[in-house]
């Protein structure tokens, strides 16, 4: 199968500097790292329930990545955040730089859907996600992870319109930070491989793309097929343990022979779970 044309010849775009804001006008990226290298990152929800019982907190994620796992990158969620003040985030930054992780990715949860079925509501979507978007930009991220479902039982012709309304304002903020915006598949109209695949095309700009999630496969959702469908457009991987290893080894296999480079978020949920991730990760993805 094969990946977009963009992917294939590596281009990468670099920060640009923000806009529409002067808050963060001395960003300094602190951490250069080649995103179209296959590694492994940490995504925080695999640590969520750590996390809400007071036993780390967003600040300590880096350490934590770093000392506990010995992984390269992180991969935040939004709603996780404490108040994100300019000192908070740059000792967030300071946090991932001593430690040598890089910020990978900003999951943004709460904060609207792409497929929002009023004008009103999508440009809110879109307003709600410029805070995010600057904030990931600041940390030195290179992707922000969105959320479309659209209203249930929608047409999903009225569903397209909307998403491509919605992300391509989104789109239109994020160029000049150089942030790439995806989508993960969390129900919805998300969930429909072919229905991505159309918006993709639709939009048709190299910064937007999926982030399949690897859940488990279910009767309603065959997480196979969605990324075969999905893979050409993927600017990364929301990682999840498979029920068994042949499965999981398979869909690496996918991954590689489609052209994918970059970050595998580890989403897997507690730490023996992350540690099996890192171990098939390794065994077959970083050692073939």
């Amino acid at each position: 199968m094969e990946r977009r044309k963009f992917i294939k010849e590596g281009a990468y775009f670099g920060g640009a500097g923000l806009i529409g804001t002067q808050l963060f006008s001395n960003f300094n990226q602190i951490t250069d790292y080649n995103i179209m290298k296959d590694d492994i990152s940490l995504a925080q929800w695999a640590l969520v329930d750590e996390i809400r019982d007071g036993k780390c907190t967003n600040l300590d994620f880096p350490k934590i990545a770093r000392e506990d796992f010995g992984l390269n990158g992180i991969e935040f969620v939004n709603t996780l955040f404490e108040v994100p003040t300019v000192s908070y985030l740059n000792q967030l930054k300071r946090n991932a730089n001593d430690h040598g992780v890089a910020m990978v990715l900003m999951m943004v949860d709460a904060e609207g859907d792409g497929a929002e079925p009023t004008k009103e509501l999508r440009r809110q979507f879109e307003i709600n996600h410029r805070k995010w978007v600057d904030i990931a930009h600041y940390l030195g991220c290179h992707t922000v992870r969105t959320n479309c479902r659209a209203p249930k039982d929608v047409d999903p012709k009225e569903a397209l319109k909307w998403a491509t309304e919605s992300y391509q304002m989104l789109l239109a903020y994020a160029k000049p930070s150089g942030i790439k915006i995806v989508i993960e598949n969390h129900g919805g109209v998300s969930n429909d491989p072919d229905w991505m695949v159309q918006l993709m095309k639709a939009i048709d700009n190299p910064s937007f793309g999926t982030y399949p999630d690897w859940r488990s496969p279910s009767d309603d959702f065959d997480n196979v097929l969605y990324l075969e469908k999905t893979l050409p457009y993927a600017l990364g991987m929301s990682y999840r343990n498979q029920p068994t290893e042949e499965l999981t080894a398979k869909m690496i296999s996918m991954s590689r022979a489609s052209g994918y480079k970059g970050w595998y978020g580890i989403e897997s949920s507690g730490r023996d779970e992350i540690n099996q991730g890192i171990r098939l990760l390794k065994k077959y993805l970083l050692n073939t």
